[in-house]
């Protein structure tokens, strides 16, 4: 009888593993597909990482523009990537995580642009930090704040 309690258990690990692929990966398509959705419209605001406006640009105005996100990493995310770290290599799954996060904070930071009518947002800088560990230090959730200048030309 004990025997039958544990495999119910393991069999009940992973039911939960498969439940939290596919609601997870359901999660990520979604954010990506309004990710895609929202580059589209915003792709006429230009964005550089230049410091300093280029030559013979006419600037009237100038604010700081921010866009920052959250974004958790799902379980089984976490599962493939502590297995992965045993043998070592690339993490995948929190190379998506990054992306996502990454992405949405420029999209904020655009949209806080357009709403003060800039015409271009110049000396662009993306930050990331873990925010959240877990056991052993591992990485649950990350900010990634995205900043820069807001122009309005003349």
């Amino acid at each position: 009888m004990e025997w039958m309690l544990q495999y119910f258990e393991i069999f009940f690990a992973l039911c939960l593993l498969i439940v939290g692929y596919g609601f997870g990966r359901l999660a990520e398509k979604r954010h990506y597909k309004s990710i895609f959705k929202r580059e589209k419209k915003y792709q006429e605001l230009l964005v550089f990482s230049l410091k300093t406006p280029p030559e013979g640009l006419t600037v009237t105005d100038s604010r700081l523009v921010t866009g920052s996100v959250v974004v958790s990493i799902d379980y089984f995310k976490k599962f493939v990537a502590g297995l992965r770290m045993l043998v070592g290599g690339r993490l995948r799954s929190y190379e998506t995580l990054v992306d996502r996060g990454r992405r949405e904070a420029v999209l904020r930071m655009k949209e806080q642009a357009l709403l003060l009518h800039a015409d271009s947002v110049i000396n662009v800088k993306v930050e990331t930090s873990s925010i959240s560990k877990g056991r052993r230090n591992s990485i649950g959730s990350i900010e990634v704040c995205a900043y820069g200048t807001a122009l309005k030309h003349a």
